[in-house]
């Protein structure tokens, strides 16, 4: 194991401690922590949000990250009345190297996807010059941190917990993928690319570091550079003012460039992402990850 490798933590204890039905309780579970993270840290963020100054980049800003705070709170003390120990998920001592590392592979395979889209002209890219960051950075923090915390910490694990990984990496990705057709221009290509590309790899970050903080810096990377750096659609939708513009060329099929919903619908993004995907999952299979016996 190196320090980058910590084993998954599942829950032992407490309400998830072994015996009859644990794999329902497991579930039960899951649902009750997932729903409460969503009420209290989106709640939290549009309270603010209403309260401060819409004008003000910097207070809504401030606004994403109160609510991501009170998101991880909530989560850490959840964890430790109804399982029984402190969260080693989201432990603060590994955060900024792993969030340091995650951001940047994030951009890189963004930048990735993009040099491809260019190279065979399948969009059209064009600079704008500088422009405030603030919405964008608040943006990709949230979804970042929220969403993360939400699919990875809470469904991936538990339903790790209930089934095993392989069903729990499933499950996972196909809820994170099919939640975004409720999203603008989505398809249900955009769906099953996002299942495949983000949460395969997504989850697979979080198996093999034992932590969130990996994924969430490549997610948080990934939507600031689509839609502040390139400015292109982000799960279709806008981030705010952007550095750039990114539009797919007319009269290429969306599946070939992800039309208006975005690069991460689109042939590029997944055949790049689901390989790193996999990459990153056979490393965390190597390392033991997926036959070690939960940490207690």
């Amino acid at each position: 194991m190196t320090r980058w490798t910590h084993p998954l933590e599942q829950g032992e204890r407490r309400f998830l401690h072994p015996g009859p039905l644990r794999w329902l309780r497991a579930l039960g579970w899951a649902l009750a922590l997932f729903f409460l993270i969503a009420l209290a840290s989106l709640s939290t963020g549009e309270a603010l949000g209403k309260a401060l100054p819409k004008t003000s980049g910097a207070a809504q800003l401030a606004a994403n990250i109160v609510a991501v705070l009170v998101g991880l709170g909530v989560y850490a003390l959840a964890v430790r009345l109804a399982e029984g120990r402190w969260p080693s998920e989201i432990a603060w001592r590994p955060a900024l190297p792993q969030l340091v590392a995650g951001l940047l592979i994030g951009v890189a395979m963004f930048a990735a996807v993009m040099a491809i889209m260019a190279v065979f002209g399948l969009y059209d890219i064009r600079a704008l010059g500088a422009a405030p960051a603030w919405i964008a950075i608040g943006k990709a923090v949230q979804s970042g941190v929220i969403e993360e915390i939400m699919i990875r910490a809470i469904l991936l694990r538990l339903t790790w917990r209930a089934f095993g990984p392989w069903v729990a990496f499933a499950i996972s990705a196909a809820l994170f993928g099919f939640g975004h057709l409720p999203n603008p221009n989505a398809t249900v290509f955009a769906a099953i690319a996002i299942a495949l590309e983000a949460g395969i790899m997504l989850g697979a970050f979080y198996a093999l570091t034992g932590r969130v903080w990996m994924s969430i810096g490549v997610h948080a990377a990934w939507n600031f550079t689509q839609g502040y750096l390139f400015g292109a659609a982000v799960s279709g939708g806008d981030f705010g003012p952007a550095m750039a513009t990114s539009t797919a060329r007319p009269g290429f099929p969306e599946w070939l460039t992800g039309g208006a919903f975005g690069p991460e619908a689109s042939l590029p993004a997944l055949v790049v992402c689901t390989a790193i995907g996999l990459g990153v999952t056979w490393m965390a299979w190597r390392a033991g990850q997926f036959a070690r016996p939960p940490a207690v």
